[in-house]
């Protein structure tokens, strides 16, 4: 336990090489561990701006080269948090989504959204390495933040953060792979029950309904990711064993996921003046919040 508690010494680090490529994101390695963590603070929000998009897919590009040039056994564990204090992330870009529907930019959107969906399948399909992806939620995490932790191998989150799908409150859906995902872990109805609602559901509520696969205590996230690893490692064979058993029996494809954000963008170019009100005072709700 000493071990795990030693999160923060600078020996347990090291900087990424190529860090500097990332603007909205942090990276670090723990080599005791095998695990790499990449931390994200989108701006002016803490959501999926395309620069966090494109940072992530590089980040996942560099992860990739090092194992074909030979350091296959360097990663295990790939670690999605945020360095944002109370938010995981926000979701998608309402402003770019208000200005592209407003300005008719059918294309803008869908390029948007295949970029989404290129990060999220790849972190479900654990970049098709012998690794798992964690996301850690320590704070909120809306829209396609909650999707891009459900897309991670395992859900690990505090007690007390909230995470949600409100899209429906501006006559949307959640179209980058909150129905594949929820469906595949809960069921289709109470997915469907989830993303029709826009309710928002903390950490406890999330793990009694099988959703948030971890439940750790506040201020004990990293500590508990550093039990799973531990956990895992120990077991090696077994853990990548079931891993490989999950991908076979509930596959998501990426030309599923394609598929639903095709009808995400449709839907999208038909939303309302209203809708777009509503879409606007949410942006502002979230740039009041960082302000503050």
């Amino acid at each position: 336990m000493n071990a795990l508690a030693q999160l923060n010494t600078s020996e347990a680090k090291e900087n990424f090489s190529v860090k500097q490529r990332y603007q909205h994101l942090t990276t670090h390695y723990d080599a005791k561990y095998k695990a790499a963590w990449f931390l994200m603070h989108g701006e002016p929000r803490p959501c999926f701006t395309g620069t966090l998009l494109t940072d992530i897919a590089h980040f996942f590009d560099d992860v990739k080269a090092e194992h074909a040039a030979g350091l296959t056994d360097k990663y295990q564990f790939l670690v999605l948090a945020s360095d944002v204090p109370g938010v995981f992330n926000l979701g998608g870009d309402l402003n770019a989504f208000a200005t592209a529907i407003e300005n008719g930019d059918r294309d803008l959107l869908w390029t948007y959204a295949t970029k989404c969906i290129d990060v999220l399948h790849r972190n479900m399909r654990h970049l098709d390495l012998p690794l798992t992806t964690i996301a850690l939620v320590k704070g909120d995490a809306l829209g396609g933040g909650f999707e891009s932790a459900l897309s991670s191998n395992v859900l690990i989150a505090e007690r007390g953060t909230k995470m949600g799908l409100p899209e429906v409150l501006f006559n949307l859906f959640p179209g980058m792979g909150a129905y594949s995902l929820l469906s595949r872990k809960i069921g289709s109805s109470k997915a469907e029950q989830m993303i029709m609602s826009g309710q928002l559901y903390d950490a406890e509520t999330l793990y009694e309904m099988g959703v948030v696969d971890i439940l750790a205590q506040q201020g004990e996230g990293e500590l508990a990711v550093y039990r799973y690893i531990n956990d895992a490692q120990k077991h090696w064979v077994s853990h990548r064993a079931m891993a490989n058993v999950k991908d076979y029996c509930n596959p998501i494809t990426e030309q599923e996921l394609m598929d639903i954000t095709r009808i995400w963008v449709d839907s999208a170019m038909q939303l309302s003046g209203r809708d777009l009100r509503m879409m606007n005072r949410l942006v502002q709700r979230q740039s009041a919040r960082i302000a503050s």
